[in-house]
């Protein structure tokens, strides 16, 4: 469907790419990663012949229609939201025109006069079966049917951007470009638009900080280093597990050559001046610059560490709700709630939307006032809210660097622009005045800001949104220094499994608690998908206990022939199920005993310096052990799967 061949492109005097090539194929789901620069905005307006390449040819099969979804700014006139959702291409958005403004009397004379002509052209390109399709879509991400005949410049940039996202799931384009696609959605939404694309037709090329969407969605990972285009099979975890066995082999083989190199450099220096060994010596030298050179490894990967300032200690108990009432207006929130957070808690919220998590959150930093009850801050309790409007902390004429600088902490300079760096503002970013910084730059300068003095007590509010995935784990290691106590909500499930210690369910005004990670909650509430369980109502009761009520719920059955015959067709279907999952464990067993082996084999190849004299040699047995390696991940995690089930049905628990 979509070929790139030979394609190099310099930006800025940088290049960008250098020779790559991509094939990518209908019904593919690809995630396209690389470090904020690596050029994939670049790469998509390549695509979108935004840009042209200096060299190589991109070449789209006939007839393949393209959509794209950009991250920021889609452009918005005088269109009602469910207009731009039914406006799929230029054509059918006028002809939609003509026929509205016939029907409130605003068609001209050559309107009116062309009027059957203009319906039976909308008819014949399916006109009218595009706004039911279009409903159903935007009902799926969170319009409410009196939005669909409102002005979408009336609404919020994020929903001008969800009525784009409509539109292009509307008009189903045989490939879709999308370029952070949930960075404006809810979290019921965002699991709508996930299960959407697992169904998608089309092909799927897209840009995501959320690993947890990805995972579940891609099944290939095209990198972004050093100007290549790198592809892997699989989800993002896969790809993080591939890289690193390919970093660790790189730098296995580059340790080698550098050892080989050495010792060839050695001998050439030592008898280079011997008449008698100067021509070895020679020999020595020309085999060196023969050598096809390994370069060192360079990853990306890695986390940037350093200490950040930490509060004052607080007590224990950090601060105390009880028999809390709330409410907006008629609407009851809260009656009677209680709530307890105590120092060195990491508390995330979960529930559907419109449960009142973020009223909770609003509670407990005091911007709302408390109808009925008490609200109490614990001893030597210091309160911090995050949200991410918080901007009213930023001084419009300071520059990004000065607004980093201005904290009671006592830090350097290197250490405020380090920060600033992994939170995206990069080189001459920090010179950039706050007036113009976009909303999401000044949603991470802000976390920024709190990060040089952090409270003891801190409340966050969705903190990931706008960050890459750099980024994401910068504050993820910010927030496992931070000693004090955090409160939060996010959609991110990759961000909540490597932070909460604690899950609160909040849901029509009750508060359920789980006094573990969320990997505990999942298991008590017999959740079957981390990201639905961030939302769902159908919480409360431990995962045992709603077993046991299913159980007691059923008739039991007599003990009859019936019965028993049942039972002896129910182990014999047990012990071929046995049989099979042996025979499969067996043959996945002799296939990885085969791959090691042969891994074996060309590590030694490898450490063997006469490799490194064949022209060409080093980099054919290193492109196998890559190929090798992602066989073998593969097969373990077949076979990993096969074990355990095998375990299970001996153990009679399958």
């Amino acid at each position: 469907m979509l070929t790139i061949s030979g394609v190099s492109k310099t930006f800025g005097g940088r290049t960008l790419f250098e020779d790559v090539s991509l094939q990518v194929n209908r019904g593919d789901r690809i995630g396209l990663v690389g470090p904020n620069g690596a050029g994939k905005t670049t790469f998509f307006s390549l695509l979108l012949r935004l840009n042209e390449p200096d060299t190589g040819l991109i070449n789209f099969e006939r007839g393949t229609t393209v959509g794209y979804l950009p991250q920021e700014s889609a452009p918005v006139g005088d269109e009602t939201v469910l207009e731009i959702a039914t406006a799929v291409t230029p054509e059918m958005h006028e002809l939609r025109r003509k026929i509205t403004a016939h029907e409130n009397g605003l068609a001209t004379a050559d309107e009116e006069h062309d009027f059957h002509i203009i319906q039976d052209r909308f008819n014949e390109l399916g006109g009218y079966q595009l706004e039911p399709k279009a409903k159903q879509i935007l009902a799926g991400l969170s319009f409410r049917e009196k939005d669909f005949n409102r002005l979408a410049r009336e609404m919020s940039g994020g929903w001008i951007m969800r009525a784009h996202l409509a539109r292009l799931l509307v008009q189903e384009p045989d490939l879709l470009i999308l370029d952070e696609p949930t960075n404006h959605l809810d979290l019921e939404s965002l699991q709508w638009f996930q299960d959407y694309l697992d169904n998608y037709p089309g092909a799927i090329l897209m840009i995501s900080h959320d690993r947890e969407f990805l995972n579940n969605l891609v099944k290939w990972i095209v990198e972004i280093r050093s100007g290549s285009l790198i592809r892997y099979r699989g989800n993002y975890d896969d790809y993080l597990l591939q890289r690193a066995a390919q970093e660790e082999q790189l730098l296995a083989a580059y340790k080698n050559q550098q050892k080989e190199i050495a010792h060839l450099q050695e001998f050439a220096d030592r008898f280079r001046a011997k008449a008698s060994k100067a021509s070895q010596a020679q020999s020595k030298l020309k085999q060196i610059e023969r050598m096809e050179k390994i370069e060192a490894p360079v990853s990306d990967l890695k986390k940037i560490h350093f200490e950040f300032p930490q509060p004052i200690r607080s007590g224990l108990k950090v601060i105390k709700l009880e028999k809390v009432d709330f409410a907006y207006g008629e609407n009851v929130i809260y009656q009677g709630m209680d709530f307890e957070a105590e120092r060195d808690q990491r508390i995330v919220l979960v529930g559907p939307n419109g449960a009142g998590k973020s009223t909770l959150l609003k509670i407990l930093a005091g911007i709302l006032e408390i109808q009925g009850g008490n609200r109490e801050l614990g001893h030597n309790a210091k309160l911090g809210y995050y949200s991410q409007h918080r901007v009213e902390m930023l001084k419009p004429g300071r520059t990004v660097l000065e607004e980093g600088l201005d904290t009671p902490q006592r830090v350097t300079e290197q250490f405020v622009r380090t920060v600033l760096g992994c939170f995206l503002f990069r080189g001459d970013d920090v010179f950039k005045r706050v007036s113009v910084l976009s909303g999401g730059e000044k949603s991470r300068l802000a976390l920024v800001k709190l990060l040089m003095d952090p409270p003891n007590l801190l409340l966050m509010d969705e903190p990931t949104t706008h960050l890459d995935m750099s980024s994401i784990d910068a504050l993820i290691d910010a927030l496992h220094q931070f000693k004090g106590t955090l409160v939060f909500i996010s959609h991110d499930v990759y961000f909540i499994r490597k932070l909460g210690n604690h899950v609160v369910h909040v849901n029509a005004g009750r508060l359920t608690h789980y006094k573990g990670d969320y990997q505990y909650y999942l298991d008590k509430t017999a959740a079957t998908s981390a990201r639905a369980a961030l939302t769902s109502t159908n919480v409360g009761k431990p995962a045992a206990k709603i077993v046991a009520a299913v159980k007691t719920s059923l008739p039991q059955p007599s003990p009859n022939k019936e019965a028993k015959r049942e039972e002896a067709e129910q182990r014999q279907a047990k012990a071929k199920e046995l049989r099979d999952k042996k025979s499969q464990v067996d043959k996945l067993e002799k296939e990885i005993a085969l791959l090691e082996k042969r891994r074996l084999e060309l590590t030694a190849e490898l450490e063997n310096p006469e490799t490194y004299a064949k022209g060409g040699a080093a980099s054919q047995i290193n492109r196998e052990l890559m190929e090798l390696e992602e066989t073998l991940g593969r097969l373990n995690a077949s076979w990993e799967a096969a074990s355990t089930h095998f375990l299970s049905l001996q153990d009679g628990k399958a």
